[in-house]
C-alpha cells in the first residue's frame, strides 16, 4: 500500500509538471476527500482555490484523491516526510488523521477544512454554514405552492444537521406556516455516494407535496436533482454553484466557499481557528442565468434585506452545532 501511495504521489506531481523529486518538494499539498477532486460540489471548489493560488503565483502543487479511509493518514504522512506545507486536508472526516501527521511534523503546517483540530501548526477553517442555508431555505419556501419543502441529507452529522436547522429557520423567516420534511440518506461514508437512494428519498417526499428539496448530500445530491427535474419539481444545490446541473429546475444553491478558505490559506496561513460566514464571503446563494426567471424581483429583495439584517446581527440564526437542537 505504501509503495502504490508513494506512485501515486509521485505520478500526481509529475502531472502537475514539477519536474522534482518528492525529497525536494517545498511545495503546498492537498488530499481530497471521497468522492474526488472533480465532484461538481465541495472538492471541486477547493481545487478551484487551488488553482486560482497556482495561476497567481506561477507555483504548482500537490494533490492526492483518496479512494479510501485508511489512505487520508498515508497520504498526508507521506506528503509530511517530503517537506510538503503547508498540507490541506479537505473535510471534517480527516481530522483524527491529520490531528496524528501535525503533531509528529511540529515544524510543517496543516490546514483542515471543516473541522478543528487544536495545534500550534494547524489552521482550521470552519464556516457559519448556517447563514447560508437559511438564505436558500427562505427562497425554497418562497417558491412554493404547496407550502411544503425538503432537505435531504447525506452523512447523519451534526455538520449536516447544521445545514438543516439554517434551511428550516430560513423556511419559516419566510413562510410562518411552511413544513420542512428531512431525510438523511445514511450514517456512513458511503452516504456521499449514493444519488440513486438520494433520488428515491425525493421522490418520496414529491409524494408528499414537497416541491422544492434542498440536497446536502455530495454525489447523491445529482440523484435528487434528477429526480427533481424528471417530477417538474425544484432542487436546491449545495457548496459549488451548482445551477447549471439542471438548468430551469434548480431553485438555486447554497455556495460554502471552499476555494475561498484554500485561496486564503495559501496566501496567509496562520495558527487558530478560521470562521467564515455571510459576513466573510463565506457562505451565500447564487444567481446568474442558469436560474434568474426561478428567482423573482420581490423574492430576492426579501432574501437579500434578511441577509444584511444576519450581517448586521439584527438576524441570529441559531447554529445546530452549538446547540446540539432544531426547534424549526
Amino acid at each position: 500500500m505504501q509503495s502504490t501511495l508513494k506512485s501515486r504521489l509521485i505520478a500526481a506531481t509529475l502531472m502537475l509538471g514539477l519536474g522534482c523529486p518528492l525529497a525536494a518538494l517545498s511545495a503546498p499539498g492537498i488530499v481530497y476527500d471521497i468522492g474526488g477532486k472533480f465532484d461538481k460540489s465541495y472538492n471541486e471548489a477547493a481545487w478551484r482555490g487551488m488553482s486560482k493560488w497556482k495561476q497567481e503565483t506561477g507555483a504548482s502543487f500537490l494533490e492526492f484523491e483518496i479512494s479510501s479511509e485508511t489512505q487520508r493518514e498515508q497520504s498526508m504522512r507521506r506528503m509530511a516526510e517530503h517537506g510538503t506545507s503547508p498540507i490541506i486536508a479537505v473535510g471534517f472526516a480527516q481530522a483524527a488523521a491529520l490531528q496524528k501527521v501535525a503533531a509528529d511534523f511540529p515544524k510543517l503546517q496543516f490546514t483542515l477544512i471543516d473541522s478543528i483540530v487544536n495545534l500550534p501548526n494547524v489552521e482550521s477553517v470552519v464556516f457559519k454554514e448556517h447563514e447560508g442555508t437559511f438564505l436558500v431555505g427562505m427562497l425554497a419556501a418562497l417558491a412554493s405552492k404547496t407550502g411544503k419543502v425538503g432537505f435531504i441529507g447525506g452523512m447523519d452529522t451534526p455538520l449536516i444537521r447544521k445545514f438543516q436547522c439554517g434551511y428550516a429557520q430560513g423556511a419559516k423567516h419566510a413562510n410562518a406556516s411552511s413544513q420542512v420534511v428531512a431525510n438523511m440518506i445514511g450514517d456512513t461514508a458511503a452516504a456521499w455516494k449514493n444519488p440513486a437512494l438520494g433520488g428515491e428519498l425525493a421522490k418520496s417526499q414529491f409524494s408528499r407535496s414537497v416541491d422544492v428539496v434542498f440536497a446536502a448530500a455530495g454525489a447523491s445530491g445529482f440523484g435528487v436533482y434528477q429526480a427533481a427535474k424528471d417530477e417538474g419539481k425544484l432542487a436546491v444545490g449545495v457548496d459549488s454553484n451548482q445551477d447549471h446541473l439542471q438548468p430551469g429546475t434548480m431553485l438555486t444553491s447554497m455556495v460554502k466557499r471552499v476555494d475561498l478558505a484554500v485561496y486564503q490559506s495559501l496566501k496567509a496561513w496562520h495558527p487558530g481557528v478560521t470562521t467564515l460566514g455571510l459576513k466573510e464571503g463565506g457562505v451565500d446563494y447564487t444567481l446568474d442565468d442558469d436560474n434568474a426567471r426561478l428567482i423573482t424581483a420581490d423574492m430576492k429583495k426579501r432574501v437579500d434585506l434578511a441577509k444584511a439584517e444576519i450581517v448586521a446581527g439584527k438576524i441570529a440564526v441559531v447554529d445546530y452545532t452549538a446547540t446540539d437542537s432544531c426547534k424549526f
